[in-house]
C-alpha cells in the first residue's frame, strides 16, 4: 500500500456536502450510522448501501478514497470475523476443536459485523473529507452545548474528539513507515495464508500504541506550554441558521432511520 494511501483528510471541494452545514453533517452522519447499524436482512442491508453510496456522490469521493482505510485495517476485520466464525456460540457448530466451534450462524455473524462496520468506516469518511476540522470541533461543540447546563464540560469533549481525529492521519502515516520497514526485514504482509498475514501485522500494533502515547505526550506538553488551561471559559464560533436545502437533507436522513426501524420491527 502506497504511503498516505489510507489517510482521511480535509479536502476542499465544492460539492453538495462541503457546503452544507457541519452541525447538520454530523447529525445526517449519526442518522447513517443509525441505518447501517439497523440493517439485519438483505432488504435493509441494501438501503444502508445506498445511504452510504448517496453520501459519497454527495461529497464527490471516489470509492478508493473512502475505502483506503478499509484496506490498512484489513486484519483488524480478519480477526473480527473469526472472533464472530469460531465464538459466536449460536446454532449448531460443523464441528468442535478445543474453544473453536465454527457454525453457519457464526459465519452470517462475522459478515454481518464486518460489513456494518466498514459502511460506517465509508460515511464517516464522507463527513472527514468534507469538514475541516476546525469546523468539526466548533460543530461538535455547538451540537453538545445545552449539556453544558448539566456541568458537562463541553469544550473539552469537542477538543478531546477534534484531536483524535486529527491523529489518525498521523497514525496512518505511521503505519505504512512501520509497515514498509517491517517488510524490508522479511515480513509477508501480502502473503496468500491469512495466518501468515495476521502473523506479519502483530508486530506492527506495539509501535502504534508507543508512537500515539509519545504524541499524545508531546500534544499536552505544547497546550500546557502555551497557557491552555481547562478551567478557563474560551469562546465559539456563532453558527448562522442552516439553510432549508441543510433541513431538507437532514429530514430525509431522520426518515430514513424511521424507514429501517420499521422494517426491523416488521422482520421485513
Amino acid at each position: 500500500m502506497a504511503k498516505g494511501k489510507a489517510m482521511v483528510t480535509y479536502r476542499a471541494g465544492s460539492s453538495l456536502f462541503h457546503k452544507m452545514d457541519p452541525r447538520i453533517k454530523i447529525a445526517s452522519l449519526g442518522c447513517a450510522i443509525a441505518v447501517i447499524v439497523m440493517a439485519h436482512n438483505l432488504l435493509s442491508y441494501i438501503l444502508a448501501l445506498l445511504v452510504t453510496v448517496g453520501m459519497c456522490v454527495g461529497a464527490k469521493i471516489r470509492p478508493k478514497d473512502s475505502l483506503g482505510p478499509v484496506f490498512c485495517l484489513f486484519p483488524f476485520f480478519i480477526i473480527i470475523f473469526l472472533m464472530n466464525f469460531f465464538f459466536y456460540g449460536k446454532g449448531r457448530p460443523w464441528g468442535k476443536w478445543w474453544i473453536f466451534a465454527p457454525s453457519l450462524p457464526g459465519l452470517l455473524q462475522g459478515i454481518n459485523v464486518v460489513v456494518k462496520v466498514i459502511l460506517v468506516m465509508a460515511a464517516s469518511a464522507c463527513l472527514l473529507i468534507s469538514t475541516p476540522p476546525v469546523e468539526m470541533t466548533y460543530a461538535l461543540q455547538s451540537l453538545i452545548s445545552p449539556l453544558r447546563f448539566l456541568g458537562v464540560p463541553v469544550g473539552q469533549i469537542a477538543l478531546i474528539i477534534s484531536v483524535a481525529i486529527e491523529f489518525i492521519p498521523s497514525l496512518f502515516e505511521e503505519f505504512n513507515l512501520i509497515k514498509e520497514a517491517q517488510t524490508a526485514r522479511g515480513a509477508q504482509f501480502e502473503s496468500t495464508n491469512i495466518f501468515k498475514r495476521a502473523k506479519a501485522y502483530l508486530p506492527l500494533f506495539l509501535p502504534i500504541f508507543m508512537t500515539a502515547f509519545r504524541r499524545a505526550d508531546e500534544l499536552s506538553l505544547a497546550m500546557e506550554a502555551r497557557g491552555y488551561r481547562t478551567s478557563k471559559r474560551r469562546s465559539a464560533k456563532r453558527f448562522s441558521l442552516p439553510r432549508l436545502g441543510d433541513w431538507l437533507i437532514l429530514s430525509v436522513s431522520a426518515l430514513l432511520v424511521v424507514a429501517q426501524a420499521f422494517l426491523l420491527k416488521a422482520g421485513i
